[in-house]
């Protein structure tokens, strides 16, 4: 059977136990240094009277004669009887030089020797100090007694008895049960006091569940998946858990640290500040895409700082590309498809018509077209991967009207499987830009791709007959989301541009657009990647919604085709 919990004391008692226990322990140190002063005054004090009358015994003629003569002794023991009632010592002693007691309240005594211990007054020097006598500890004055011409004749010892401890005690504090009631009747009061206090700050939560709440916390940020960044009013971070750290590559310990002494990227740096706001931020730092929301934490004194979640959409980019390629492979064979549907019905015409020279010189130029066009992208670029796309794109774009153009200029020879899947995804999102761009722009409307090998670099040349991109949002074409054109399907556009320059910062290249050209350059191998950094400007409002916003923004002044990410 399990035991039941044994009751833990509240806030209030926990304070009133630590300050009575505080206050005893005071008392106690309170005592012991009054007794010990009490002591050192008792010793000060009784042993400058106790000298005095063992001074005064000393110098009495009726001791010097007793001393002298010992027919004479008799009168030592009234002489020192008398001076011990007037004086209140304990008792008043006289020996002679051979130190045996002559004189004693105790007759049994009488006889004895005289413990001196340190004491040097049988050198003829008076002493006080503390000794042993019957039994007990006493306080005693030595003082010679000197005859004519300064013989020794013996000694007079007058002493006191120690107070014992209790007695030490009442006499120094005789009011101590008085000052532990009082003090401990304030500490209660100041106790319960204290801890109404702490609880209305701490909302009326005993420490136990204050430390549960704690510990909670720290498992409930730890185990979340997504990031979360806490920051206060000065904007120093209050918490970060593991995913905030591993997202925006923190050091291990970031809790007081300002976002400036973090080192964050500029963009970062922004939407966590709150600079920029909106929801669902999408900032491309290094290789990596993250979607950021800022929340203000408000309070009845204003705003105390601010809380940033913060998920990994690379994962999510990827899985949507991956989507994306099936689609445009979709799209790339219904458009070949409906060629060769062409192509057929016009055979079977002729057959039907029996002008079989006719079908035979047909069925050898739509051959001989097809062929030239494969032997012209396979003469310059020699990666079959990259090769089939920019074929399966030449049927994409006569289909819409449009001619693709592969450049006589440069070429590529083969590559890595790494290197061949991201050209294929770089180009194939530049060629479907562009190949929106000038959609319904006339029968010349015209794409051009140029792909060259610059020392350990490839780099992509994407242009068409479009109308470019406007000078002042050159960057803003690679925000996340950018695109005028209304999503099919319901699919998010607007894509593929960034996760163009994603692909590209993840291997250490980059990629540009300079009016109606896109250059994208991927190192052979792949180099540290250089965190990008979007200005603040381009997301100072909310991300522009995927019907409104452009992949290639449409300037004021003229008529543009709205361009969109394209398809990874």
């Amino acid at each position: 059977m399990r035991r039941p919990r044994a009751p833990r004391l509240s806030l209030a008692g926990q304070f009133l136990a630590l300050q009575l226990a505080l206050i005893v322990v005071v008392l106690i140190v309170i005592a012991a240094v009054s007794v010990a002063q009490s002591s050192a005054e008792f010793r000060r004090t009784e042993g400058r009277r106790l000298l005095s009358v063992a001074e005064t015994v000393a110098s009495n003629d009726a001791v010097r004669v007793g001393l002298a003569d010992p027919e004479q002794q008799g009168i030592l023991q009234p002489t020192a009887e008398s001076a011990r009632s007037v004086s209140g010592a304990s008792y008043v002693v006289i020996t002679g030089v051979d130190r045996r007691i002559l004189t004693d309240a105790d007759p049994r005594r009488i006889g004895d020797r005289l413990p001196l211990g340190p004491s040097g007054v049988l050198a003829g020097r008076s002493w006080v100090g503390t000794a042993q006598s019957r039994g007990r500890e006493t306080l005693e004055a030595h003082v010679p007694v000197f005859g004519e011409r300064g013989r020794l004749l013996g000694v007079v010892a007058a002493g006191r008895e120690y107070r014992g401890f209790g007695e030490q005690i009442a006499t120094a504090t005789p009011h101590l049960l008085v000052y532990l009631g009082i003090a401990s009747a304030l500490g209660a009061i100041g106790s319960v006091l204290l801890a109404r206090r702490i609880k209305r700050q701490t909302l009326g939560l005993e420490p136990e569940e204050i430390t549960a709440l704690v510990e909670h916390r720290e498992a409930m940020l730890h185990g979340i998946k997504e990031g979360v960044l806490g920051l206060d009013r000065q904007g120093r971070v209050t918490l970060a858990n593991d995913t905030a750290v591993d997202l925006l590559r923190l050091p291990p310990d970031p809790a007081g640290r300002t976002l400036a002494e973090l080192g964050l990227e500029p963009l970062l740096h922004d939407v966590l500040s709150g600079r920029v706001q909106g929801r669902d931020q999408v900032v491309v730092t290094g290789d990596r895409m993250l979607t950021l929301n800022r929340m203000p934490l408000l309070t009845a004194s204003g705003t105390a700082g601010s809380v940033t979640t913060m998920r990994d959409l690379t994962e999510l980019a990827a899985l949507q590309s991956e989507l994306d390629t099936t689609r445009s492979a979709t799209d790339t064979l219904r458009a070949q498809a409906h060629e060769f549907h062409n192509q057929l019905h016009v055979i079977a015409g002729l057959v039907e018509l029996e002008e079989y020279p006719e079908a035979a010189r047909y069925i050898r130029g739509i051959s001989g077209t097809h062929a030239r066009r494969t032997s012209e992208v396979q003469q310059r670029v020699h990666d079959a991967s990259l090769a089939a796309l920019l074929i399966a794109k030449g049927s994409l774009a006569a289909e819409q009207g449009a001619a693709l153009r592969i450049s006589d200029e440069g070429g590529l020879g083969p590559v890595d499987e790494a290197l061949s899947s991201d050209l294929v995804t770089v180009v194939g999102n530049l060629v479907d830009n562009a190949l929106d761009a000038v959609r319904n722009t006339g029968p010349d409307s015209w794409t051009e791709v140029r792909i060259t090998e610059r020392g350990p670099d490839v780099v992509v040349r994407v242009r068409d007959s479009g109308p470019g991109v406007d000078p002042e949002l050159t960057e803003a074409v690679f925000r996340h989301g950018f695109t005028t054109k209304a999503s099919a399907r319901g699919s998010q556009r607007g894509l593929g541009l960034a996760i163009t320059r994603l692909v590209c910062a993840r291997r250490g290249g980059s990629v540009t657009a300079t009016g109606a050209e896109f250059t994208a350059v991927l190192p052979r191998v792949p180099r540290p990647p250089a965190a990008h950094h979007i200005p603040a400007g381009d997301l100072s409002a909310e991300p522009v919604p995927a019907a409104t916003a452009p992949d290639r923004p449409v300037s004021p002044e003229r008529s543009r085709t709205p361009r969109e990410g394209g398809t990874p």
